[in-house]
């Protein structure tokens, strides 16, 4: 495909309009994948996850700036409410990066969730290997904020920073029930105001409670993304992670399981596209899910009875292959 070796080649409308076919699922979403897979694995994915308000947006600009000043490139994708009106990403949170607009060392794109619970938009991790595939050192992540359901991020970046901040009334609480398992490196933004040092100790105290089987124990930085305080000594920590990442060969399994989750992913996916498209044609299933839908029949007693039905799982099959 041509444009993928434009884009392997360096240019950057390239790449936007990959992102862009990306985004909206096209067809040739595969082939494209199957083009940049031989060119991925040399960016270094961090996520930037956190409840709203929290300052991410900030902090991935701050970020950028220390990552540009070793002249490292970077790809930033920023995960954006998606707007009740277009459809498309509120991109308010970004015009506190338009510093990097005109380093070409930078390319920003922002994407709207459509729906999606998991702090990602569902193709973003086909944007990330684009990103990758362009030759970018670091890519930022940045998840829209949605809180503790965050979990996409863990399982799409190598390292995750978990932002709070001191006015987080149920901070820990929301630890608890999730962000606390998923964080690599914890931050406390805004740390000039007030509420920080309770914050921070309860960040250890739950840490000591709860030692990582890894080796790797999370450490908590506190920063003032707005002043560019703190910035120098997380990106240490992001250093110090991969590295430790890297030495002890949990890079390397982590990226594996990646790529294990993207595969069974894309199956399911494939197989509920199909499966919904049958469901349409196939006369039983609709008598089923008509049966549901009025309440005549539980779906768990109705699923039970197709998934046990051997002569209805063969000519789905059958119908399978022939679209195919």
């Amino acid at each position: 495909m041509e444009l993928v070796q434009k884009m392997l080649a360096g240019s950057t409308q390239s790449l936007a309009r990959l992102i862009t076919m990306v985004e909206r699922e096209a067809p040739e979403v595969p082939q494209i994948m199957s083009l940049i897979y031989p060119h991925l694995g040399h960016a270094y994915l961090v996520g930037i996850t956190g409840p709203p308000g929290g300052g991410k947006s900030t902090l991935v600009d701050r970020l950028t700036a220390v990552m540009r000043s070793g002249d490292f490139s970077v790809g930033i994708l920023a995960a954006d409410p998606t707007s009740p009106f277009s459809g498309g990403a509120l991109l308010g949170d970004r015009i506190r990066m338009q510093q990097h607009y005109l380093d070409k060392g930078v390319f920003i794109r922002s994407m709207a969730t459509r729906g999606s619970r998991g702090g990602l938009p569902r193709a973003a991790r086909g944007v990330i290997k684009l990103l990758d595939a362009f030759g970018k050192d670091f890519v930022l992540v940045e998840t829209v904020g949605v809180g503790q359901t965050e979990l996409d991020i863990m399982e799409a970046t190598d390292t995750t920073v978990v932002v709070l901040i001191p006015e987080t009334g149920d901070a820990i609480q929301m630890l608890k029930a999730g962000l606390m398992e998923i964080a690599d490196i914890f931050v406390v933004n805004k740390a000039d105001r007030e509420g920080v040092d309770y914050l921070v100790t309860a960040l250890e105290q739950m840490l000591h409670m709860s030692p990582r089987d890894s080796g790797w124990q999370p450490p908590i930085v506190t920063t003032q993304a707005l002043h560019n305080i703190g910035i120098e000594e997380l990106y240490h920590q992001i250093e110090r992670h991969r590295k430790v990442l890297q030495e002890t060969g949990q890079l390397s399994l982590k990226r594996r399981g990646q790529r294990r989750g993207e595969f069974v992913h894309s199956i399911e996916q494939g197989i509920r596209t199909r499966l919904l498209q049958l469901v349409e044609k196939d006369g039983q299933l609709m008598a089923a899910l008509e049966k549901v839908e009025k309440g005549e029949l539980d779906p768990y007693s109705a699923s039970l009875e197709i998934l046990t039905n051997k002569t209805l799982l063969q000519t789905w099959l059958a119908e399978l292959e022939k679209e195919s």
